[in-house]
C-alpha cells in the first residue's frame, strides 16, 4: 500500500515538473509587444515599381531617413513583379542588417526578386488574394536565364529564409521546380504561394486589407506614420532618364559637336554639347545604369573624332572608331548590363535603347547640317564670329562688298578644308569661304556662286 502511495506521489511530481517546464518554456517563448505602452513611429516606404537602381537608391534614403526619425518600423508596402537581381539582393542585404524591425505588407504581387525582399523582413502580411515567390530569373520576356543565374538566386533565397527563421527549402522551391516538397511543392512547377498557403507554411504573419489592419495584427494600437515622399531631385532623374528626353539630350550633344566642329572658337555650341553629355549621363550614373569605362568611352570616342577632323587629313579609321565608340556608349548607358554580361538585359529594353539613340541620331545629323548651314550663312553668326589677326603678309585680304561681288563666277582652290567655312585661294589672294555643299576637302578646284557676310560662298567644281 504504502509503495503504491510512493509511486503515485513520484509520478504526481514527475507530471507537474513536466507541466510547469512546458509553462516555462510557452512564457519564455512570448515576445512582449514593444509597442504596448508607447506611441509607435512607422515609417512606411512604397515598392510598387520595377526593382532597380531608382528603388534600391530611394530604399537607401529611405532607410537613412528612417534611422534619422528614430522611426521604430519600417513598414515596405509592396505590389511588384520582380526586377533585377543585383539591386534585389542589396535591397534584401539592407534589410537584413538594418537594425530598425522591417515588415511587409504584400498589397497584391511579391513575384520573383519581390519575393526575395519580402522573406528578408522580420514580418510578411498579406492582403487576401496576395500572391509570393515565382522567384526564378528570367527575362522580360519570361525566358529562364541560364543555371548559373538560378544557381545564386537558389542559394540566395536560402540563406535569406534560414535568417529570418522560414523553411529554406520553401524559399528553395520558388526558384526551381525540381524541388520535391510533399503537400507543398509536387507539380513539378516553381512554387507561388496565395497568402492562405503562405500563413499556413510561415511564410507570412497576417492577412489584412490595409496598412492600418496591418498594424493591428502586429499588435501596434497607437501609431504615428510617416511616408517616404521622392524629393524634387528624384522626380528630376526620373525625368532626365525618360526616353523622350534621353533622346532630346542626344540630338543636344551630336548638334553641338556638328555646330563646334563647323565653327570653332565661338564656344556656345561646345558648352550646349557639354550640358548635354552631363544632363544624359549624371542621372544614369546616379540609377546605376551608366558605368564609369561606358562614360569614358563616350570621351574617347569624341577625342578620335577631333583627332579625325582636325589633325588627320580626311576621314578614316580614327574618325569611324570615334563615331562607334561614342554611339556604343550611348546605347550601354540605358541598359543595366553588368560589365560585358548583358544576359540580365531583355531583349525590349536593349531594343529600346537601340531605338533612343538611333532615331535621335536621326534627327539630329540632318537637323543640324540644315540648321548649320541657315546660322552659318546668318548676319547673325557674322555679329557672333570672332576672328583671328589675318596679316596680309601671309596672303591675307579684306574685301569690301562691292570687290567681294565681284568675286563671283570666279573660281580657284580651297586653301583649307571647308566644313563649311574656311579659307579658299583665287589669283593668289586668300579669303574667307563657306561651302554651300558643307564640306570640301582641301585643294579642291571650287567656284564662287555668291557673296554675303563678307565670305564667298563656293562649290565645288
Amino acid at each position: 500500500m504504502k509503495k503504491s502511495i510512493l509511486l503515485f506521489l513520484f509520478s504526481a511530481i514527475t507530471i507537474l515538473s513536466a507541466f510547469a517546464d512546458s509553462l516555462s518554456i510557452s512564457a519564455d517563448s512570448i515576445k512582449p509587444n514593444p509597442f504596448a505602452n508607447k506611441q509607435a513611429n512607422v515609417y512606411v516606404f512604397d515598392i510598387k515599381e520595377e526593382i532597380g537602381p531608382s528603388i534600391w537608391r530611394k530604399m537607401e534614403k529611405a532607410f537613412n531617413q528612417a534611422e534619422e526619425l528614430k522611426s521604430d518600423l519600417i513598414l515596405l508596402h509592396m505590389n511588384t513583379y520582380g526586377g533585377a537581381v543585383v539591386q534585389a539582393d542589396s535591397m534584401r542585404t539592407k534589410i537584413l542588417h538594418s537594425e530598425i524591425p522591417v515588415y511587409v505588407f504584400i498589397d497584391n504581387n511579391a513575384a520573383s526578386a519581390g519575393a526575395l525582399i519580402a522573406i528578408s523582413c522580420d514580418s510578411i502580411y498579406m492582403r487576401s488574394g496576395a500572391n509570393i515567390g515565382a522567384a526564378s530569373v528570367v527575362n522580360e520576356n519570361g525566358e529562364v536565364l541560364p543555371d548559373k543565374y538560378q544557381s545564386y538566386m537558389r542559394s540566395t533565397m536560402r540563406s535569406t529564409a534560414e535568417a529570418t527563421g522560414r523553411n529554406p527549402n520553401i524559399a528553395e522551391a520558388m526558384v526551381d521546380p525540381r524541388i520535391y516538397l510533399e503537400g507543398i511543392n509536387d507539380s513539378g512547377k516553381v512554387l507561388t504561394f496565395t497568402a492562405k498557403e503562405a500563413m499556413e507554411h510561415n511564410f507570412c504573419e497576417g492577412m489584412g486589407e490595409n496598412i492600418d489592419d496591418v498594424l493591428k495584427l502586429a499588435q501596434i494600437k497607437d501609431y504615428k506614420i510617416t511616408r517616404f515622399e521622392p524629393t524634387r531631385l528624384d522626380n528630376i532623374i526620373g525625368w532626365l532618364i525618360s526616353p523622350a528626353v534621353s533622346g532630346i539630350l542626344i540630338m543636344l550633344i551630336i548638334g553641338g559637336i556638328y555646330f563646334e566642329i563647323q565653327a570653332p572658337g565661338i564656344g556656345l555650341a561646345g558648352l550646349a554639347a557639354l550640358v548635354g553629355a552631363l544632363l544624359y549621363f549624371a542621372p544614369l550614373y546616379l540609377e546605376g545604369l551608366a558605368a564609369n569605362w561606358e562614360i569614358l568611352v563616350f570621351f574617347i570616342g569624341l577625342i578620335l573624332l577631333a583627332i579625325e577632323i582636325f589633325a588627320l587629313p580626311g576621314f578614316g579609321v580614327a574618325g569611324i572608331s570615334g563615331i562607334i565608340l561614342m554611339v556604343s556608349s550611348l546605347m550601354l548607358s540605358l541598359v543595366g548590363n553588368v560589365g560585358f554580361d548583358f544576359d540580365p538585359v531583355s531583349a525590349s529594353r536593349a531594343t529600346e535603347a537601340v531605338l533612343i539613340v538611333f532615331t535621335a541620331l536621326l534627327i539630329a545629323i540632318p537637323l543640324s547640317v540644315f540648321l548649320g548651314f541657315k546660322f552659318l550663312n546668318s548676319s547673325f553668326f557674322g555679329r557672333l564670329a570672332l576672328n583671328t589677326v589675318q596679316e596680309s603678309s601671309k596672303g591675307y585680304t579684306s574685301v569690301d562688298v562691292v570687290a567681294g561681288n565681284n568675286l563671283v563666277g570666279k573660281t580657284g582652290t580651297t586653301f583649307t578644308v571647308l566644313r563649311p567655312s574656311g579659307k579658299i585661294s583665287i589669283d593668289g589672294e586668300i579669303y574667307d569661304a563657306t561651302a554651300l555643299t558643307s564640306y570640301i576637302e582641301k585643294g579642291e578646284a571650287i567656284k564662287v556662286v555668291k557673296f554675303e557676310t563678307a565670305q564667298a560662298v563656293v562649290v565645288k567644281i
